[in-house]
């Protein structure tokens, strides 16, 4: 199979669900134009299917290793992110002047969604280096700026983002890096880091650590974090390469999934000649890297639903061409088997499938979107809302992929039965890779803290009652529209369950304190994630309802399925919100009050 994502879809999503088309009508865009993001996009199919596929399982099967102090690398990665950077993908969504494309963000997500449907592993060496670029373009120095960006954004450098370590994990106030001031400026850095994916390999001339450390006398917690610049090998001031800086690596670690990219601890400092540049303001540095770690958690949430979409697709192809058994009601032996398409618990499957990849797709884009819109709508109002929009979403668009869409996998092994969990077909390493993404980034249920202890209360709930006036005015379009208005009429009881849920919750919070209140927060997050993804599906069955009457034949199939996966999701899933509200509002404390002793 050489189809890891349907461009059809691609299609209807940019330019029949989002408008893509209409960007080019903002200055940064102008030289753009429908014809040249088509041409980004095919582009990144071609590469993706020649360099990226192939080697995906022997990636999986060969994971990098140690071999005389250095990482080796099936060769093939190194010939795929070459392809990637000559193509110029490294720094396609940069202006000209920092030699970028100046390509919307919408289009750039939609070229990097066919990477990461064709080889997870190996674009997450990209993934990390253009969030590591886009930190320092935004936060860094100008000389900063001068010395990385270029080689950053050509691809020759590569960048990670090293926060954990062995005894804090995602409890970041408890991380003990130190920086030490040097007279010169610079500071010296000492400490481990772990899980740091593209730590350590031969695949670039450098890689470039943005790392999370504390200076002397710090304030105790995540308020004393600074952030610095700590390359592999010291770059000079006109941007060469210097001697090796002290950077170490302690080992390689070895994960279920992904295995094509390094996981490694690193250690700073052994030698006491680990020398780090601060990023902006002392103890601001948490501040900064949130800038990487939301990019990331996107990136997550749309890694783990081209996961799901290869694995739909895989197992759609399958089901079409697999025959086995007959209807219920025939009897007859001898009579000829149907494909296993045609019976109704794998149509179950197929379409869960297909709801969860595609809502969650739509919603990767729409807050790449929110990006453009961010940086670049006329209207200030409008770039205020898209940041709010994006503050809210950004966790649920990393969790509620990761979680359902690693379901979408499960299934995708269940359609192939026996054969689903061999290794001879690729569902099963999708599964694997896609297990990762729940943990990635901030587990889901730091994503549900976050969510409901800092996104919906924000300025007085601006976001959520942002995110509210949307919805309601899609469920306002939708009720105008033959066949979505009962959609429109189910999604407006789930907007109001929520509302209700939410304001309890918030009325009881402070007699409750944090804790309780906070108990169930992944929950509540699954809750808002799936009437977020119901908008996603009731936003694009309006769109498909109003094109069906004069579409081709084979759009007319496309559209039938959109409506048919958007009936799947408000009859199987949207339903379970209510249920959740009606927990949620109790503040139950059934969890909270679990004696670690009863276990």
């Amino acid at each position: 199979m050489t189809s890891y994502l349907n461009r059809r879809d691609v299609q209807f999503m940019l330019y029949e669900l989002l408008d893509a088309q209409k960007l080019p009508e903002r200055a940064p865009y102008a030289d753009h134009s429908r014809e040249t993001f088509d041409d980004t996009l095919t582009l990144a199919q071609s590469l993706a299917e020649k360099y990226f596929a192939p080697h995906n399982r022997e990636a999986d099967l060969n994971e990098p290793h140690v071999v005389d102090g250095k990482v080796a690398i099936i060769p093939q990665v190194k010939e795929a992110l070459e392809a990637f950077r000559k193509a110029g993908f490294f720094g396609a969504h940069h202006a000209y002047d920092l030699g970028g494309m100046q390509l919307p963000g919408v289009v750039f997500q939609a070229a990097q969604a066919h990477f990461q449907a064709a080889n997870v592993s190996t674009s997450a060496y990209p993934f990390l280096t253009i969030g590591n670029a886009n930190l320092i373009a935004a936060f860094g120095s100008e000389a900063q700026k001068t010395k990385y960006l270029p080689k950053l954004i050509s691809g020759e450098w590569f960048g990670t983002m090293a926060l954990s370590e062995p005894q804090a994990g995602s409890s970041l106030a408890d991380i003990l890096t130190t920086a030490t001031p040097l007279d010169d400026g610079r500071f010296l850095i000492s400490g481990t880091k772990m899980w740091i994916s593209g730590g350590e390999h031969e695949l670039s001339e450098n890689i470039v650590h943005l790392v999370l450390a504390r200076i002397k006398d710090a304030p105790k917690g995540v308020k004393g974090i600074s952030l610095f610049i700590v390359p592999r090998s010291r770059v000079n001031d006109d941007g060469s390469l210097g001697e090796r800086n002290d950077v170490n690596l302690g080992g390689l670690l070895h994960k279920m999934g992904y295995r094509g990219t390094t996981s490694t601890v690193l250690n700073f400092g052994e030698n006491g000649a680990c020398l780090g540049e601060l990023v902006g303001e002392p103890n601001k540095g948490l501040t900064y890297m949130f800038h990487m770690m939301n990019e990331a958690r996107i990136g997550v949430g749309m890694g783990a639903t081209m996961l799901g979409y290869a694995g739909y697709l895989y197992s759609l192809e399958y089901a079409k061409t697999r025959p086995q058994g007959r209807k219920a009601s025939n009897k007859d032996p001898l009579s000829e088997q149907r494909m296993i398409v045609e019976h109704a618990d794998v149509k179950r499957m197929l379409l869960m499938q297909k709801a969860y990849v595609e809502g969650a797709f739509a919603l990767g884009l729409y807050l790449a979107s929110l990006v453009d819109d961010q940086r670049t709508h006329p209207d200030e109002a409008k770039r205020r809302e898209a940041g709010l929009l994006l503050d809210i979403l950004t966790p649920i668009m990393k969790a509620w992929p990761s979680d359902f869409c690693l379901e979408a996998n499960k299934q995708a092994i269940q359609i192939l039965g026996g054969y689903g969990y061999t290794r001879e077909y690729p569902v099963e390493q999708y599964y694997r890779d896609n297990r990762l993404n729940p943990i990635h980034e901030g587990t889901n249920g730091i994503q549900g803290l976050d969510l409901l202890g800092r996104k919906v209360t924000m300025e007085n709930g601006a976001a959520f009652k942002l995110l509210a006036r949307e919805l309601q005015a899609s469920i306002d379009e939708a009720f105008a529209v033959p066949d979505v208005e009962l959609f429109a009429g189910e999604l407006a009881d789930a907007l109001r369950v929520v509302r209700q849920t939410t304001g309890d919750m918030l009325g009881q919070a402070g007699e409750a304190g944090p804790d309780v209140f906070l108990a169930n927060a992944s929950l509540y997050l699954e809750m808002l994630g799936h009437t977020v993804i119901a908008w996603m599906w009731l936003r694009q069955a309006t769109v498909a309802a109003k094109a069906l009457g004069s579409a081709s034949e084979a759009d007319q199939d496309f559209y039938r399925g959109k409506l048919q996966a958007c009936r799947y999701f408000y009859r199987f899933d949207l339903p379970k919100v209510k249920p959740l509200g009606d927990l949620l509002r109790t503040l139950d404390r059934t969890t909270y009050e679990m004696q670690p002793q009863w276990f």
